[in-house]
């Protein structure tokens, strides 16, 4: 299917690696000229010429290393790139713990991260969308919004509100061709979750292996998500297809959520 999207011009964040990189991966296969960003310079260029060496067309990809979750970091993408049609917000989740541990400062880094950067880059880019007559804004946040994990709280209560802001925005927008939505996904195969399972070994005196074994087993599709899958769900909601999709949180994770709706 053709995506309706080649020439446009997508800003993807968290880009070096996982999912957000899968995504980028998805969108310059559509012809779509990338802005990538991440905090570091090395994996990101990587990222870029592998993602360049793989385009099925002319479309450039362009990078820059910078820290989203701070003004400062914003400010730089925005002075070399004012104007997109695509957004793909992306920040790693703040580590797992014990709510009575967290302090004021952690729960600010935490919404910082995972909430008031996204909406952030929203506000930057949103207006300039609805006068042009298309958007595409998609935010990675987690399947814990849906089904909250014991421990995961910082990440869980920042990424909810995210969700809960978009809501309500998304609805004031969809009539000027922008829509918004969220990618909630679940056990993907990516490094981030191979560290974590790595974490658990060390914490429950077991081999790596194991960890990922028993969490295969409890999982109804009995394997993990794949990065490309999770790309091509995320090229699909950028699409010219994708129009009346808006205000939605798409669970990608091969049935583990045991709910109805």
């Amino acid at each position: 299917m053709d995506m309706g999207i080649s020439g446009r011009k997508a800003l993807v964040c968290g880009a070096s690696a996982g999912l957000g990189l899968a995504c980028a991966s998805a969108l310059v296969a559509e012809g779509v000229e990338l802005v990538i960003v991440a905090r570091t310079e090395g994996p990101l260029l990587a990222a870029a010429q592998a993602l360049a060496a793989t385009a099925t067309t002319a479309a450039p990809v362009h990078w820059v290393a910078a820290d989203v979750t701070t003004e400062e970091g914003r400010a730089r993408v925005f002075a070399a790139h004012a104007a997109f049609d695509i957004v793909v917000t992306n920040a790693g989740g703040p580590p797992p713990g014990e709510f009575r541990n967290w302090d004021r400062d952690t729960w600010i880094a935490a919404l910082d991260a995972n909430m008031l950067a996204p909406i952030a880059i929203i506000r930057q880019l949103v207006d300039g969308m609805m006068e042009r007559g298309f958007g595409r804004i998609v935010n990675i946040t987690s399947s814990a919004v849906k089904a909250p994990v014991d421990g995961l709280g910082l990440s869980t209560g920042a990424r909810s509100g995210l969700t809960g802001f978009v809501a309500g925005l998304a609805r004031t927008t969809v009539a000027r061709g922008v829509t918004i939505n969220n990618l909630l996904p679940g056990t993907f195969d990516t490094a981030r979750l191979a560290g974590n399972f790595a974490a658990q070994a060390r914490r429950d005196g077991r081999g790596v292996d194991d960890v990922r074994a028993a969490r295969i087993a409890k999982h109804p599709a009995r394997r993990l998500g794949r990065p490309d899958e999770f790309g091509a769900a995320c090229a699909f909601l950028c699409s010219a297809h994708a129009g009346y999709i808006n205000g939605q949180n798409l669970l990608l994770d091969g049935g583990s959520f045991g709910g109805v709706f």
